[in-house]
């Protein structure tokens, strides 16, 4: 992709649920990471961000999957990321990095796209 059509992306993954929460998500986690590591919170944080942007990462990949085994192995990578994700947001929250209402909106957002990943690959595997 050349750096003057960001666009294009979008619309190469138009109407595509699991893409667009999981890259919105990332952004989420993006300006949290930046607002922690304003906080001098550097370990926890780099960590959250591996994770979370992982799984949009992975989503993404999915999508010029090879086959659908290498469609469902990318799509349990995600949910892994996300699981761990889950472990992260908990962490820095029940440590006091994170307010109650940061932690409510990014787990649920997370909560989400797992069980919408759950869902993919179970439906994937029960197609084949």
């Amino acid at each position: 992709m050349r750096a003057g059509h960001p666009h294009l992306i979008v619309i190469e993954m138009k109407d595509n649920i699991i893409v667009d929460k999981s890259f919105n998500f990332s952004k989420k986690i993006v300006s949290l990471y930046r607002q922690l590591n304003e906080r001098n919170e550097h370990i926890m944080s780099k960590q959250l961000m591996r994770s979370a942007t992982s799984i949009g990462a992975n989503v993404f990949e999915a999508q010029d999957a090879q086959s659908r085994n290498d469609f469902v192995a990318k799509m349990n990578i995600s949910l892994k990321e996300a699981t761990e994700t889950k472990y992260w947001l908990k962490l820095l929250y029940e440590t006091n990095y994170i307010s109650k209402d940061e932690f409510n909106i990014l787990f649920d957002d997370c909560c989400e796209i797992h069980r919408i990943l759950s869902s993919i690959i179970l439906s994937t595997k029960s197609d084949s």
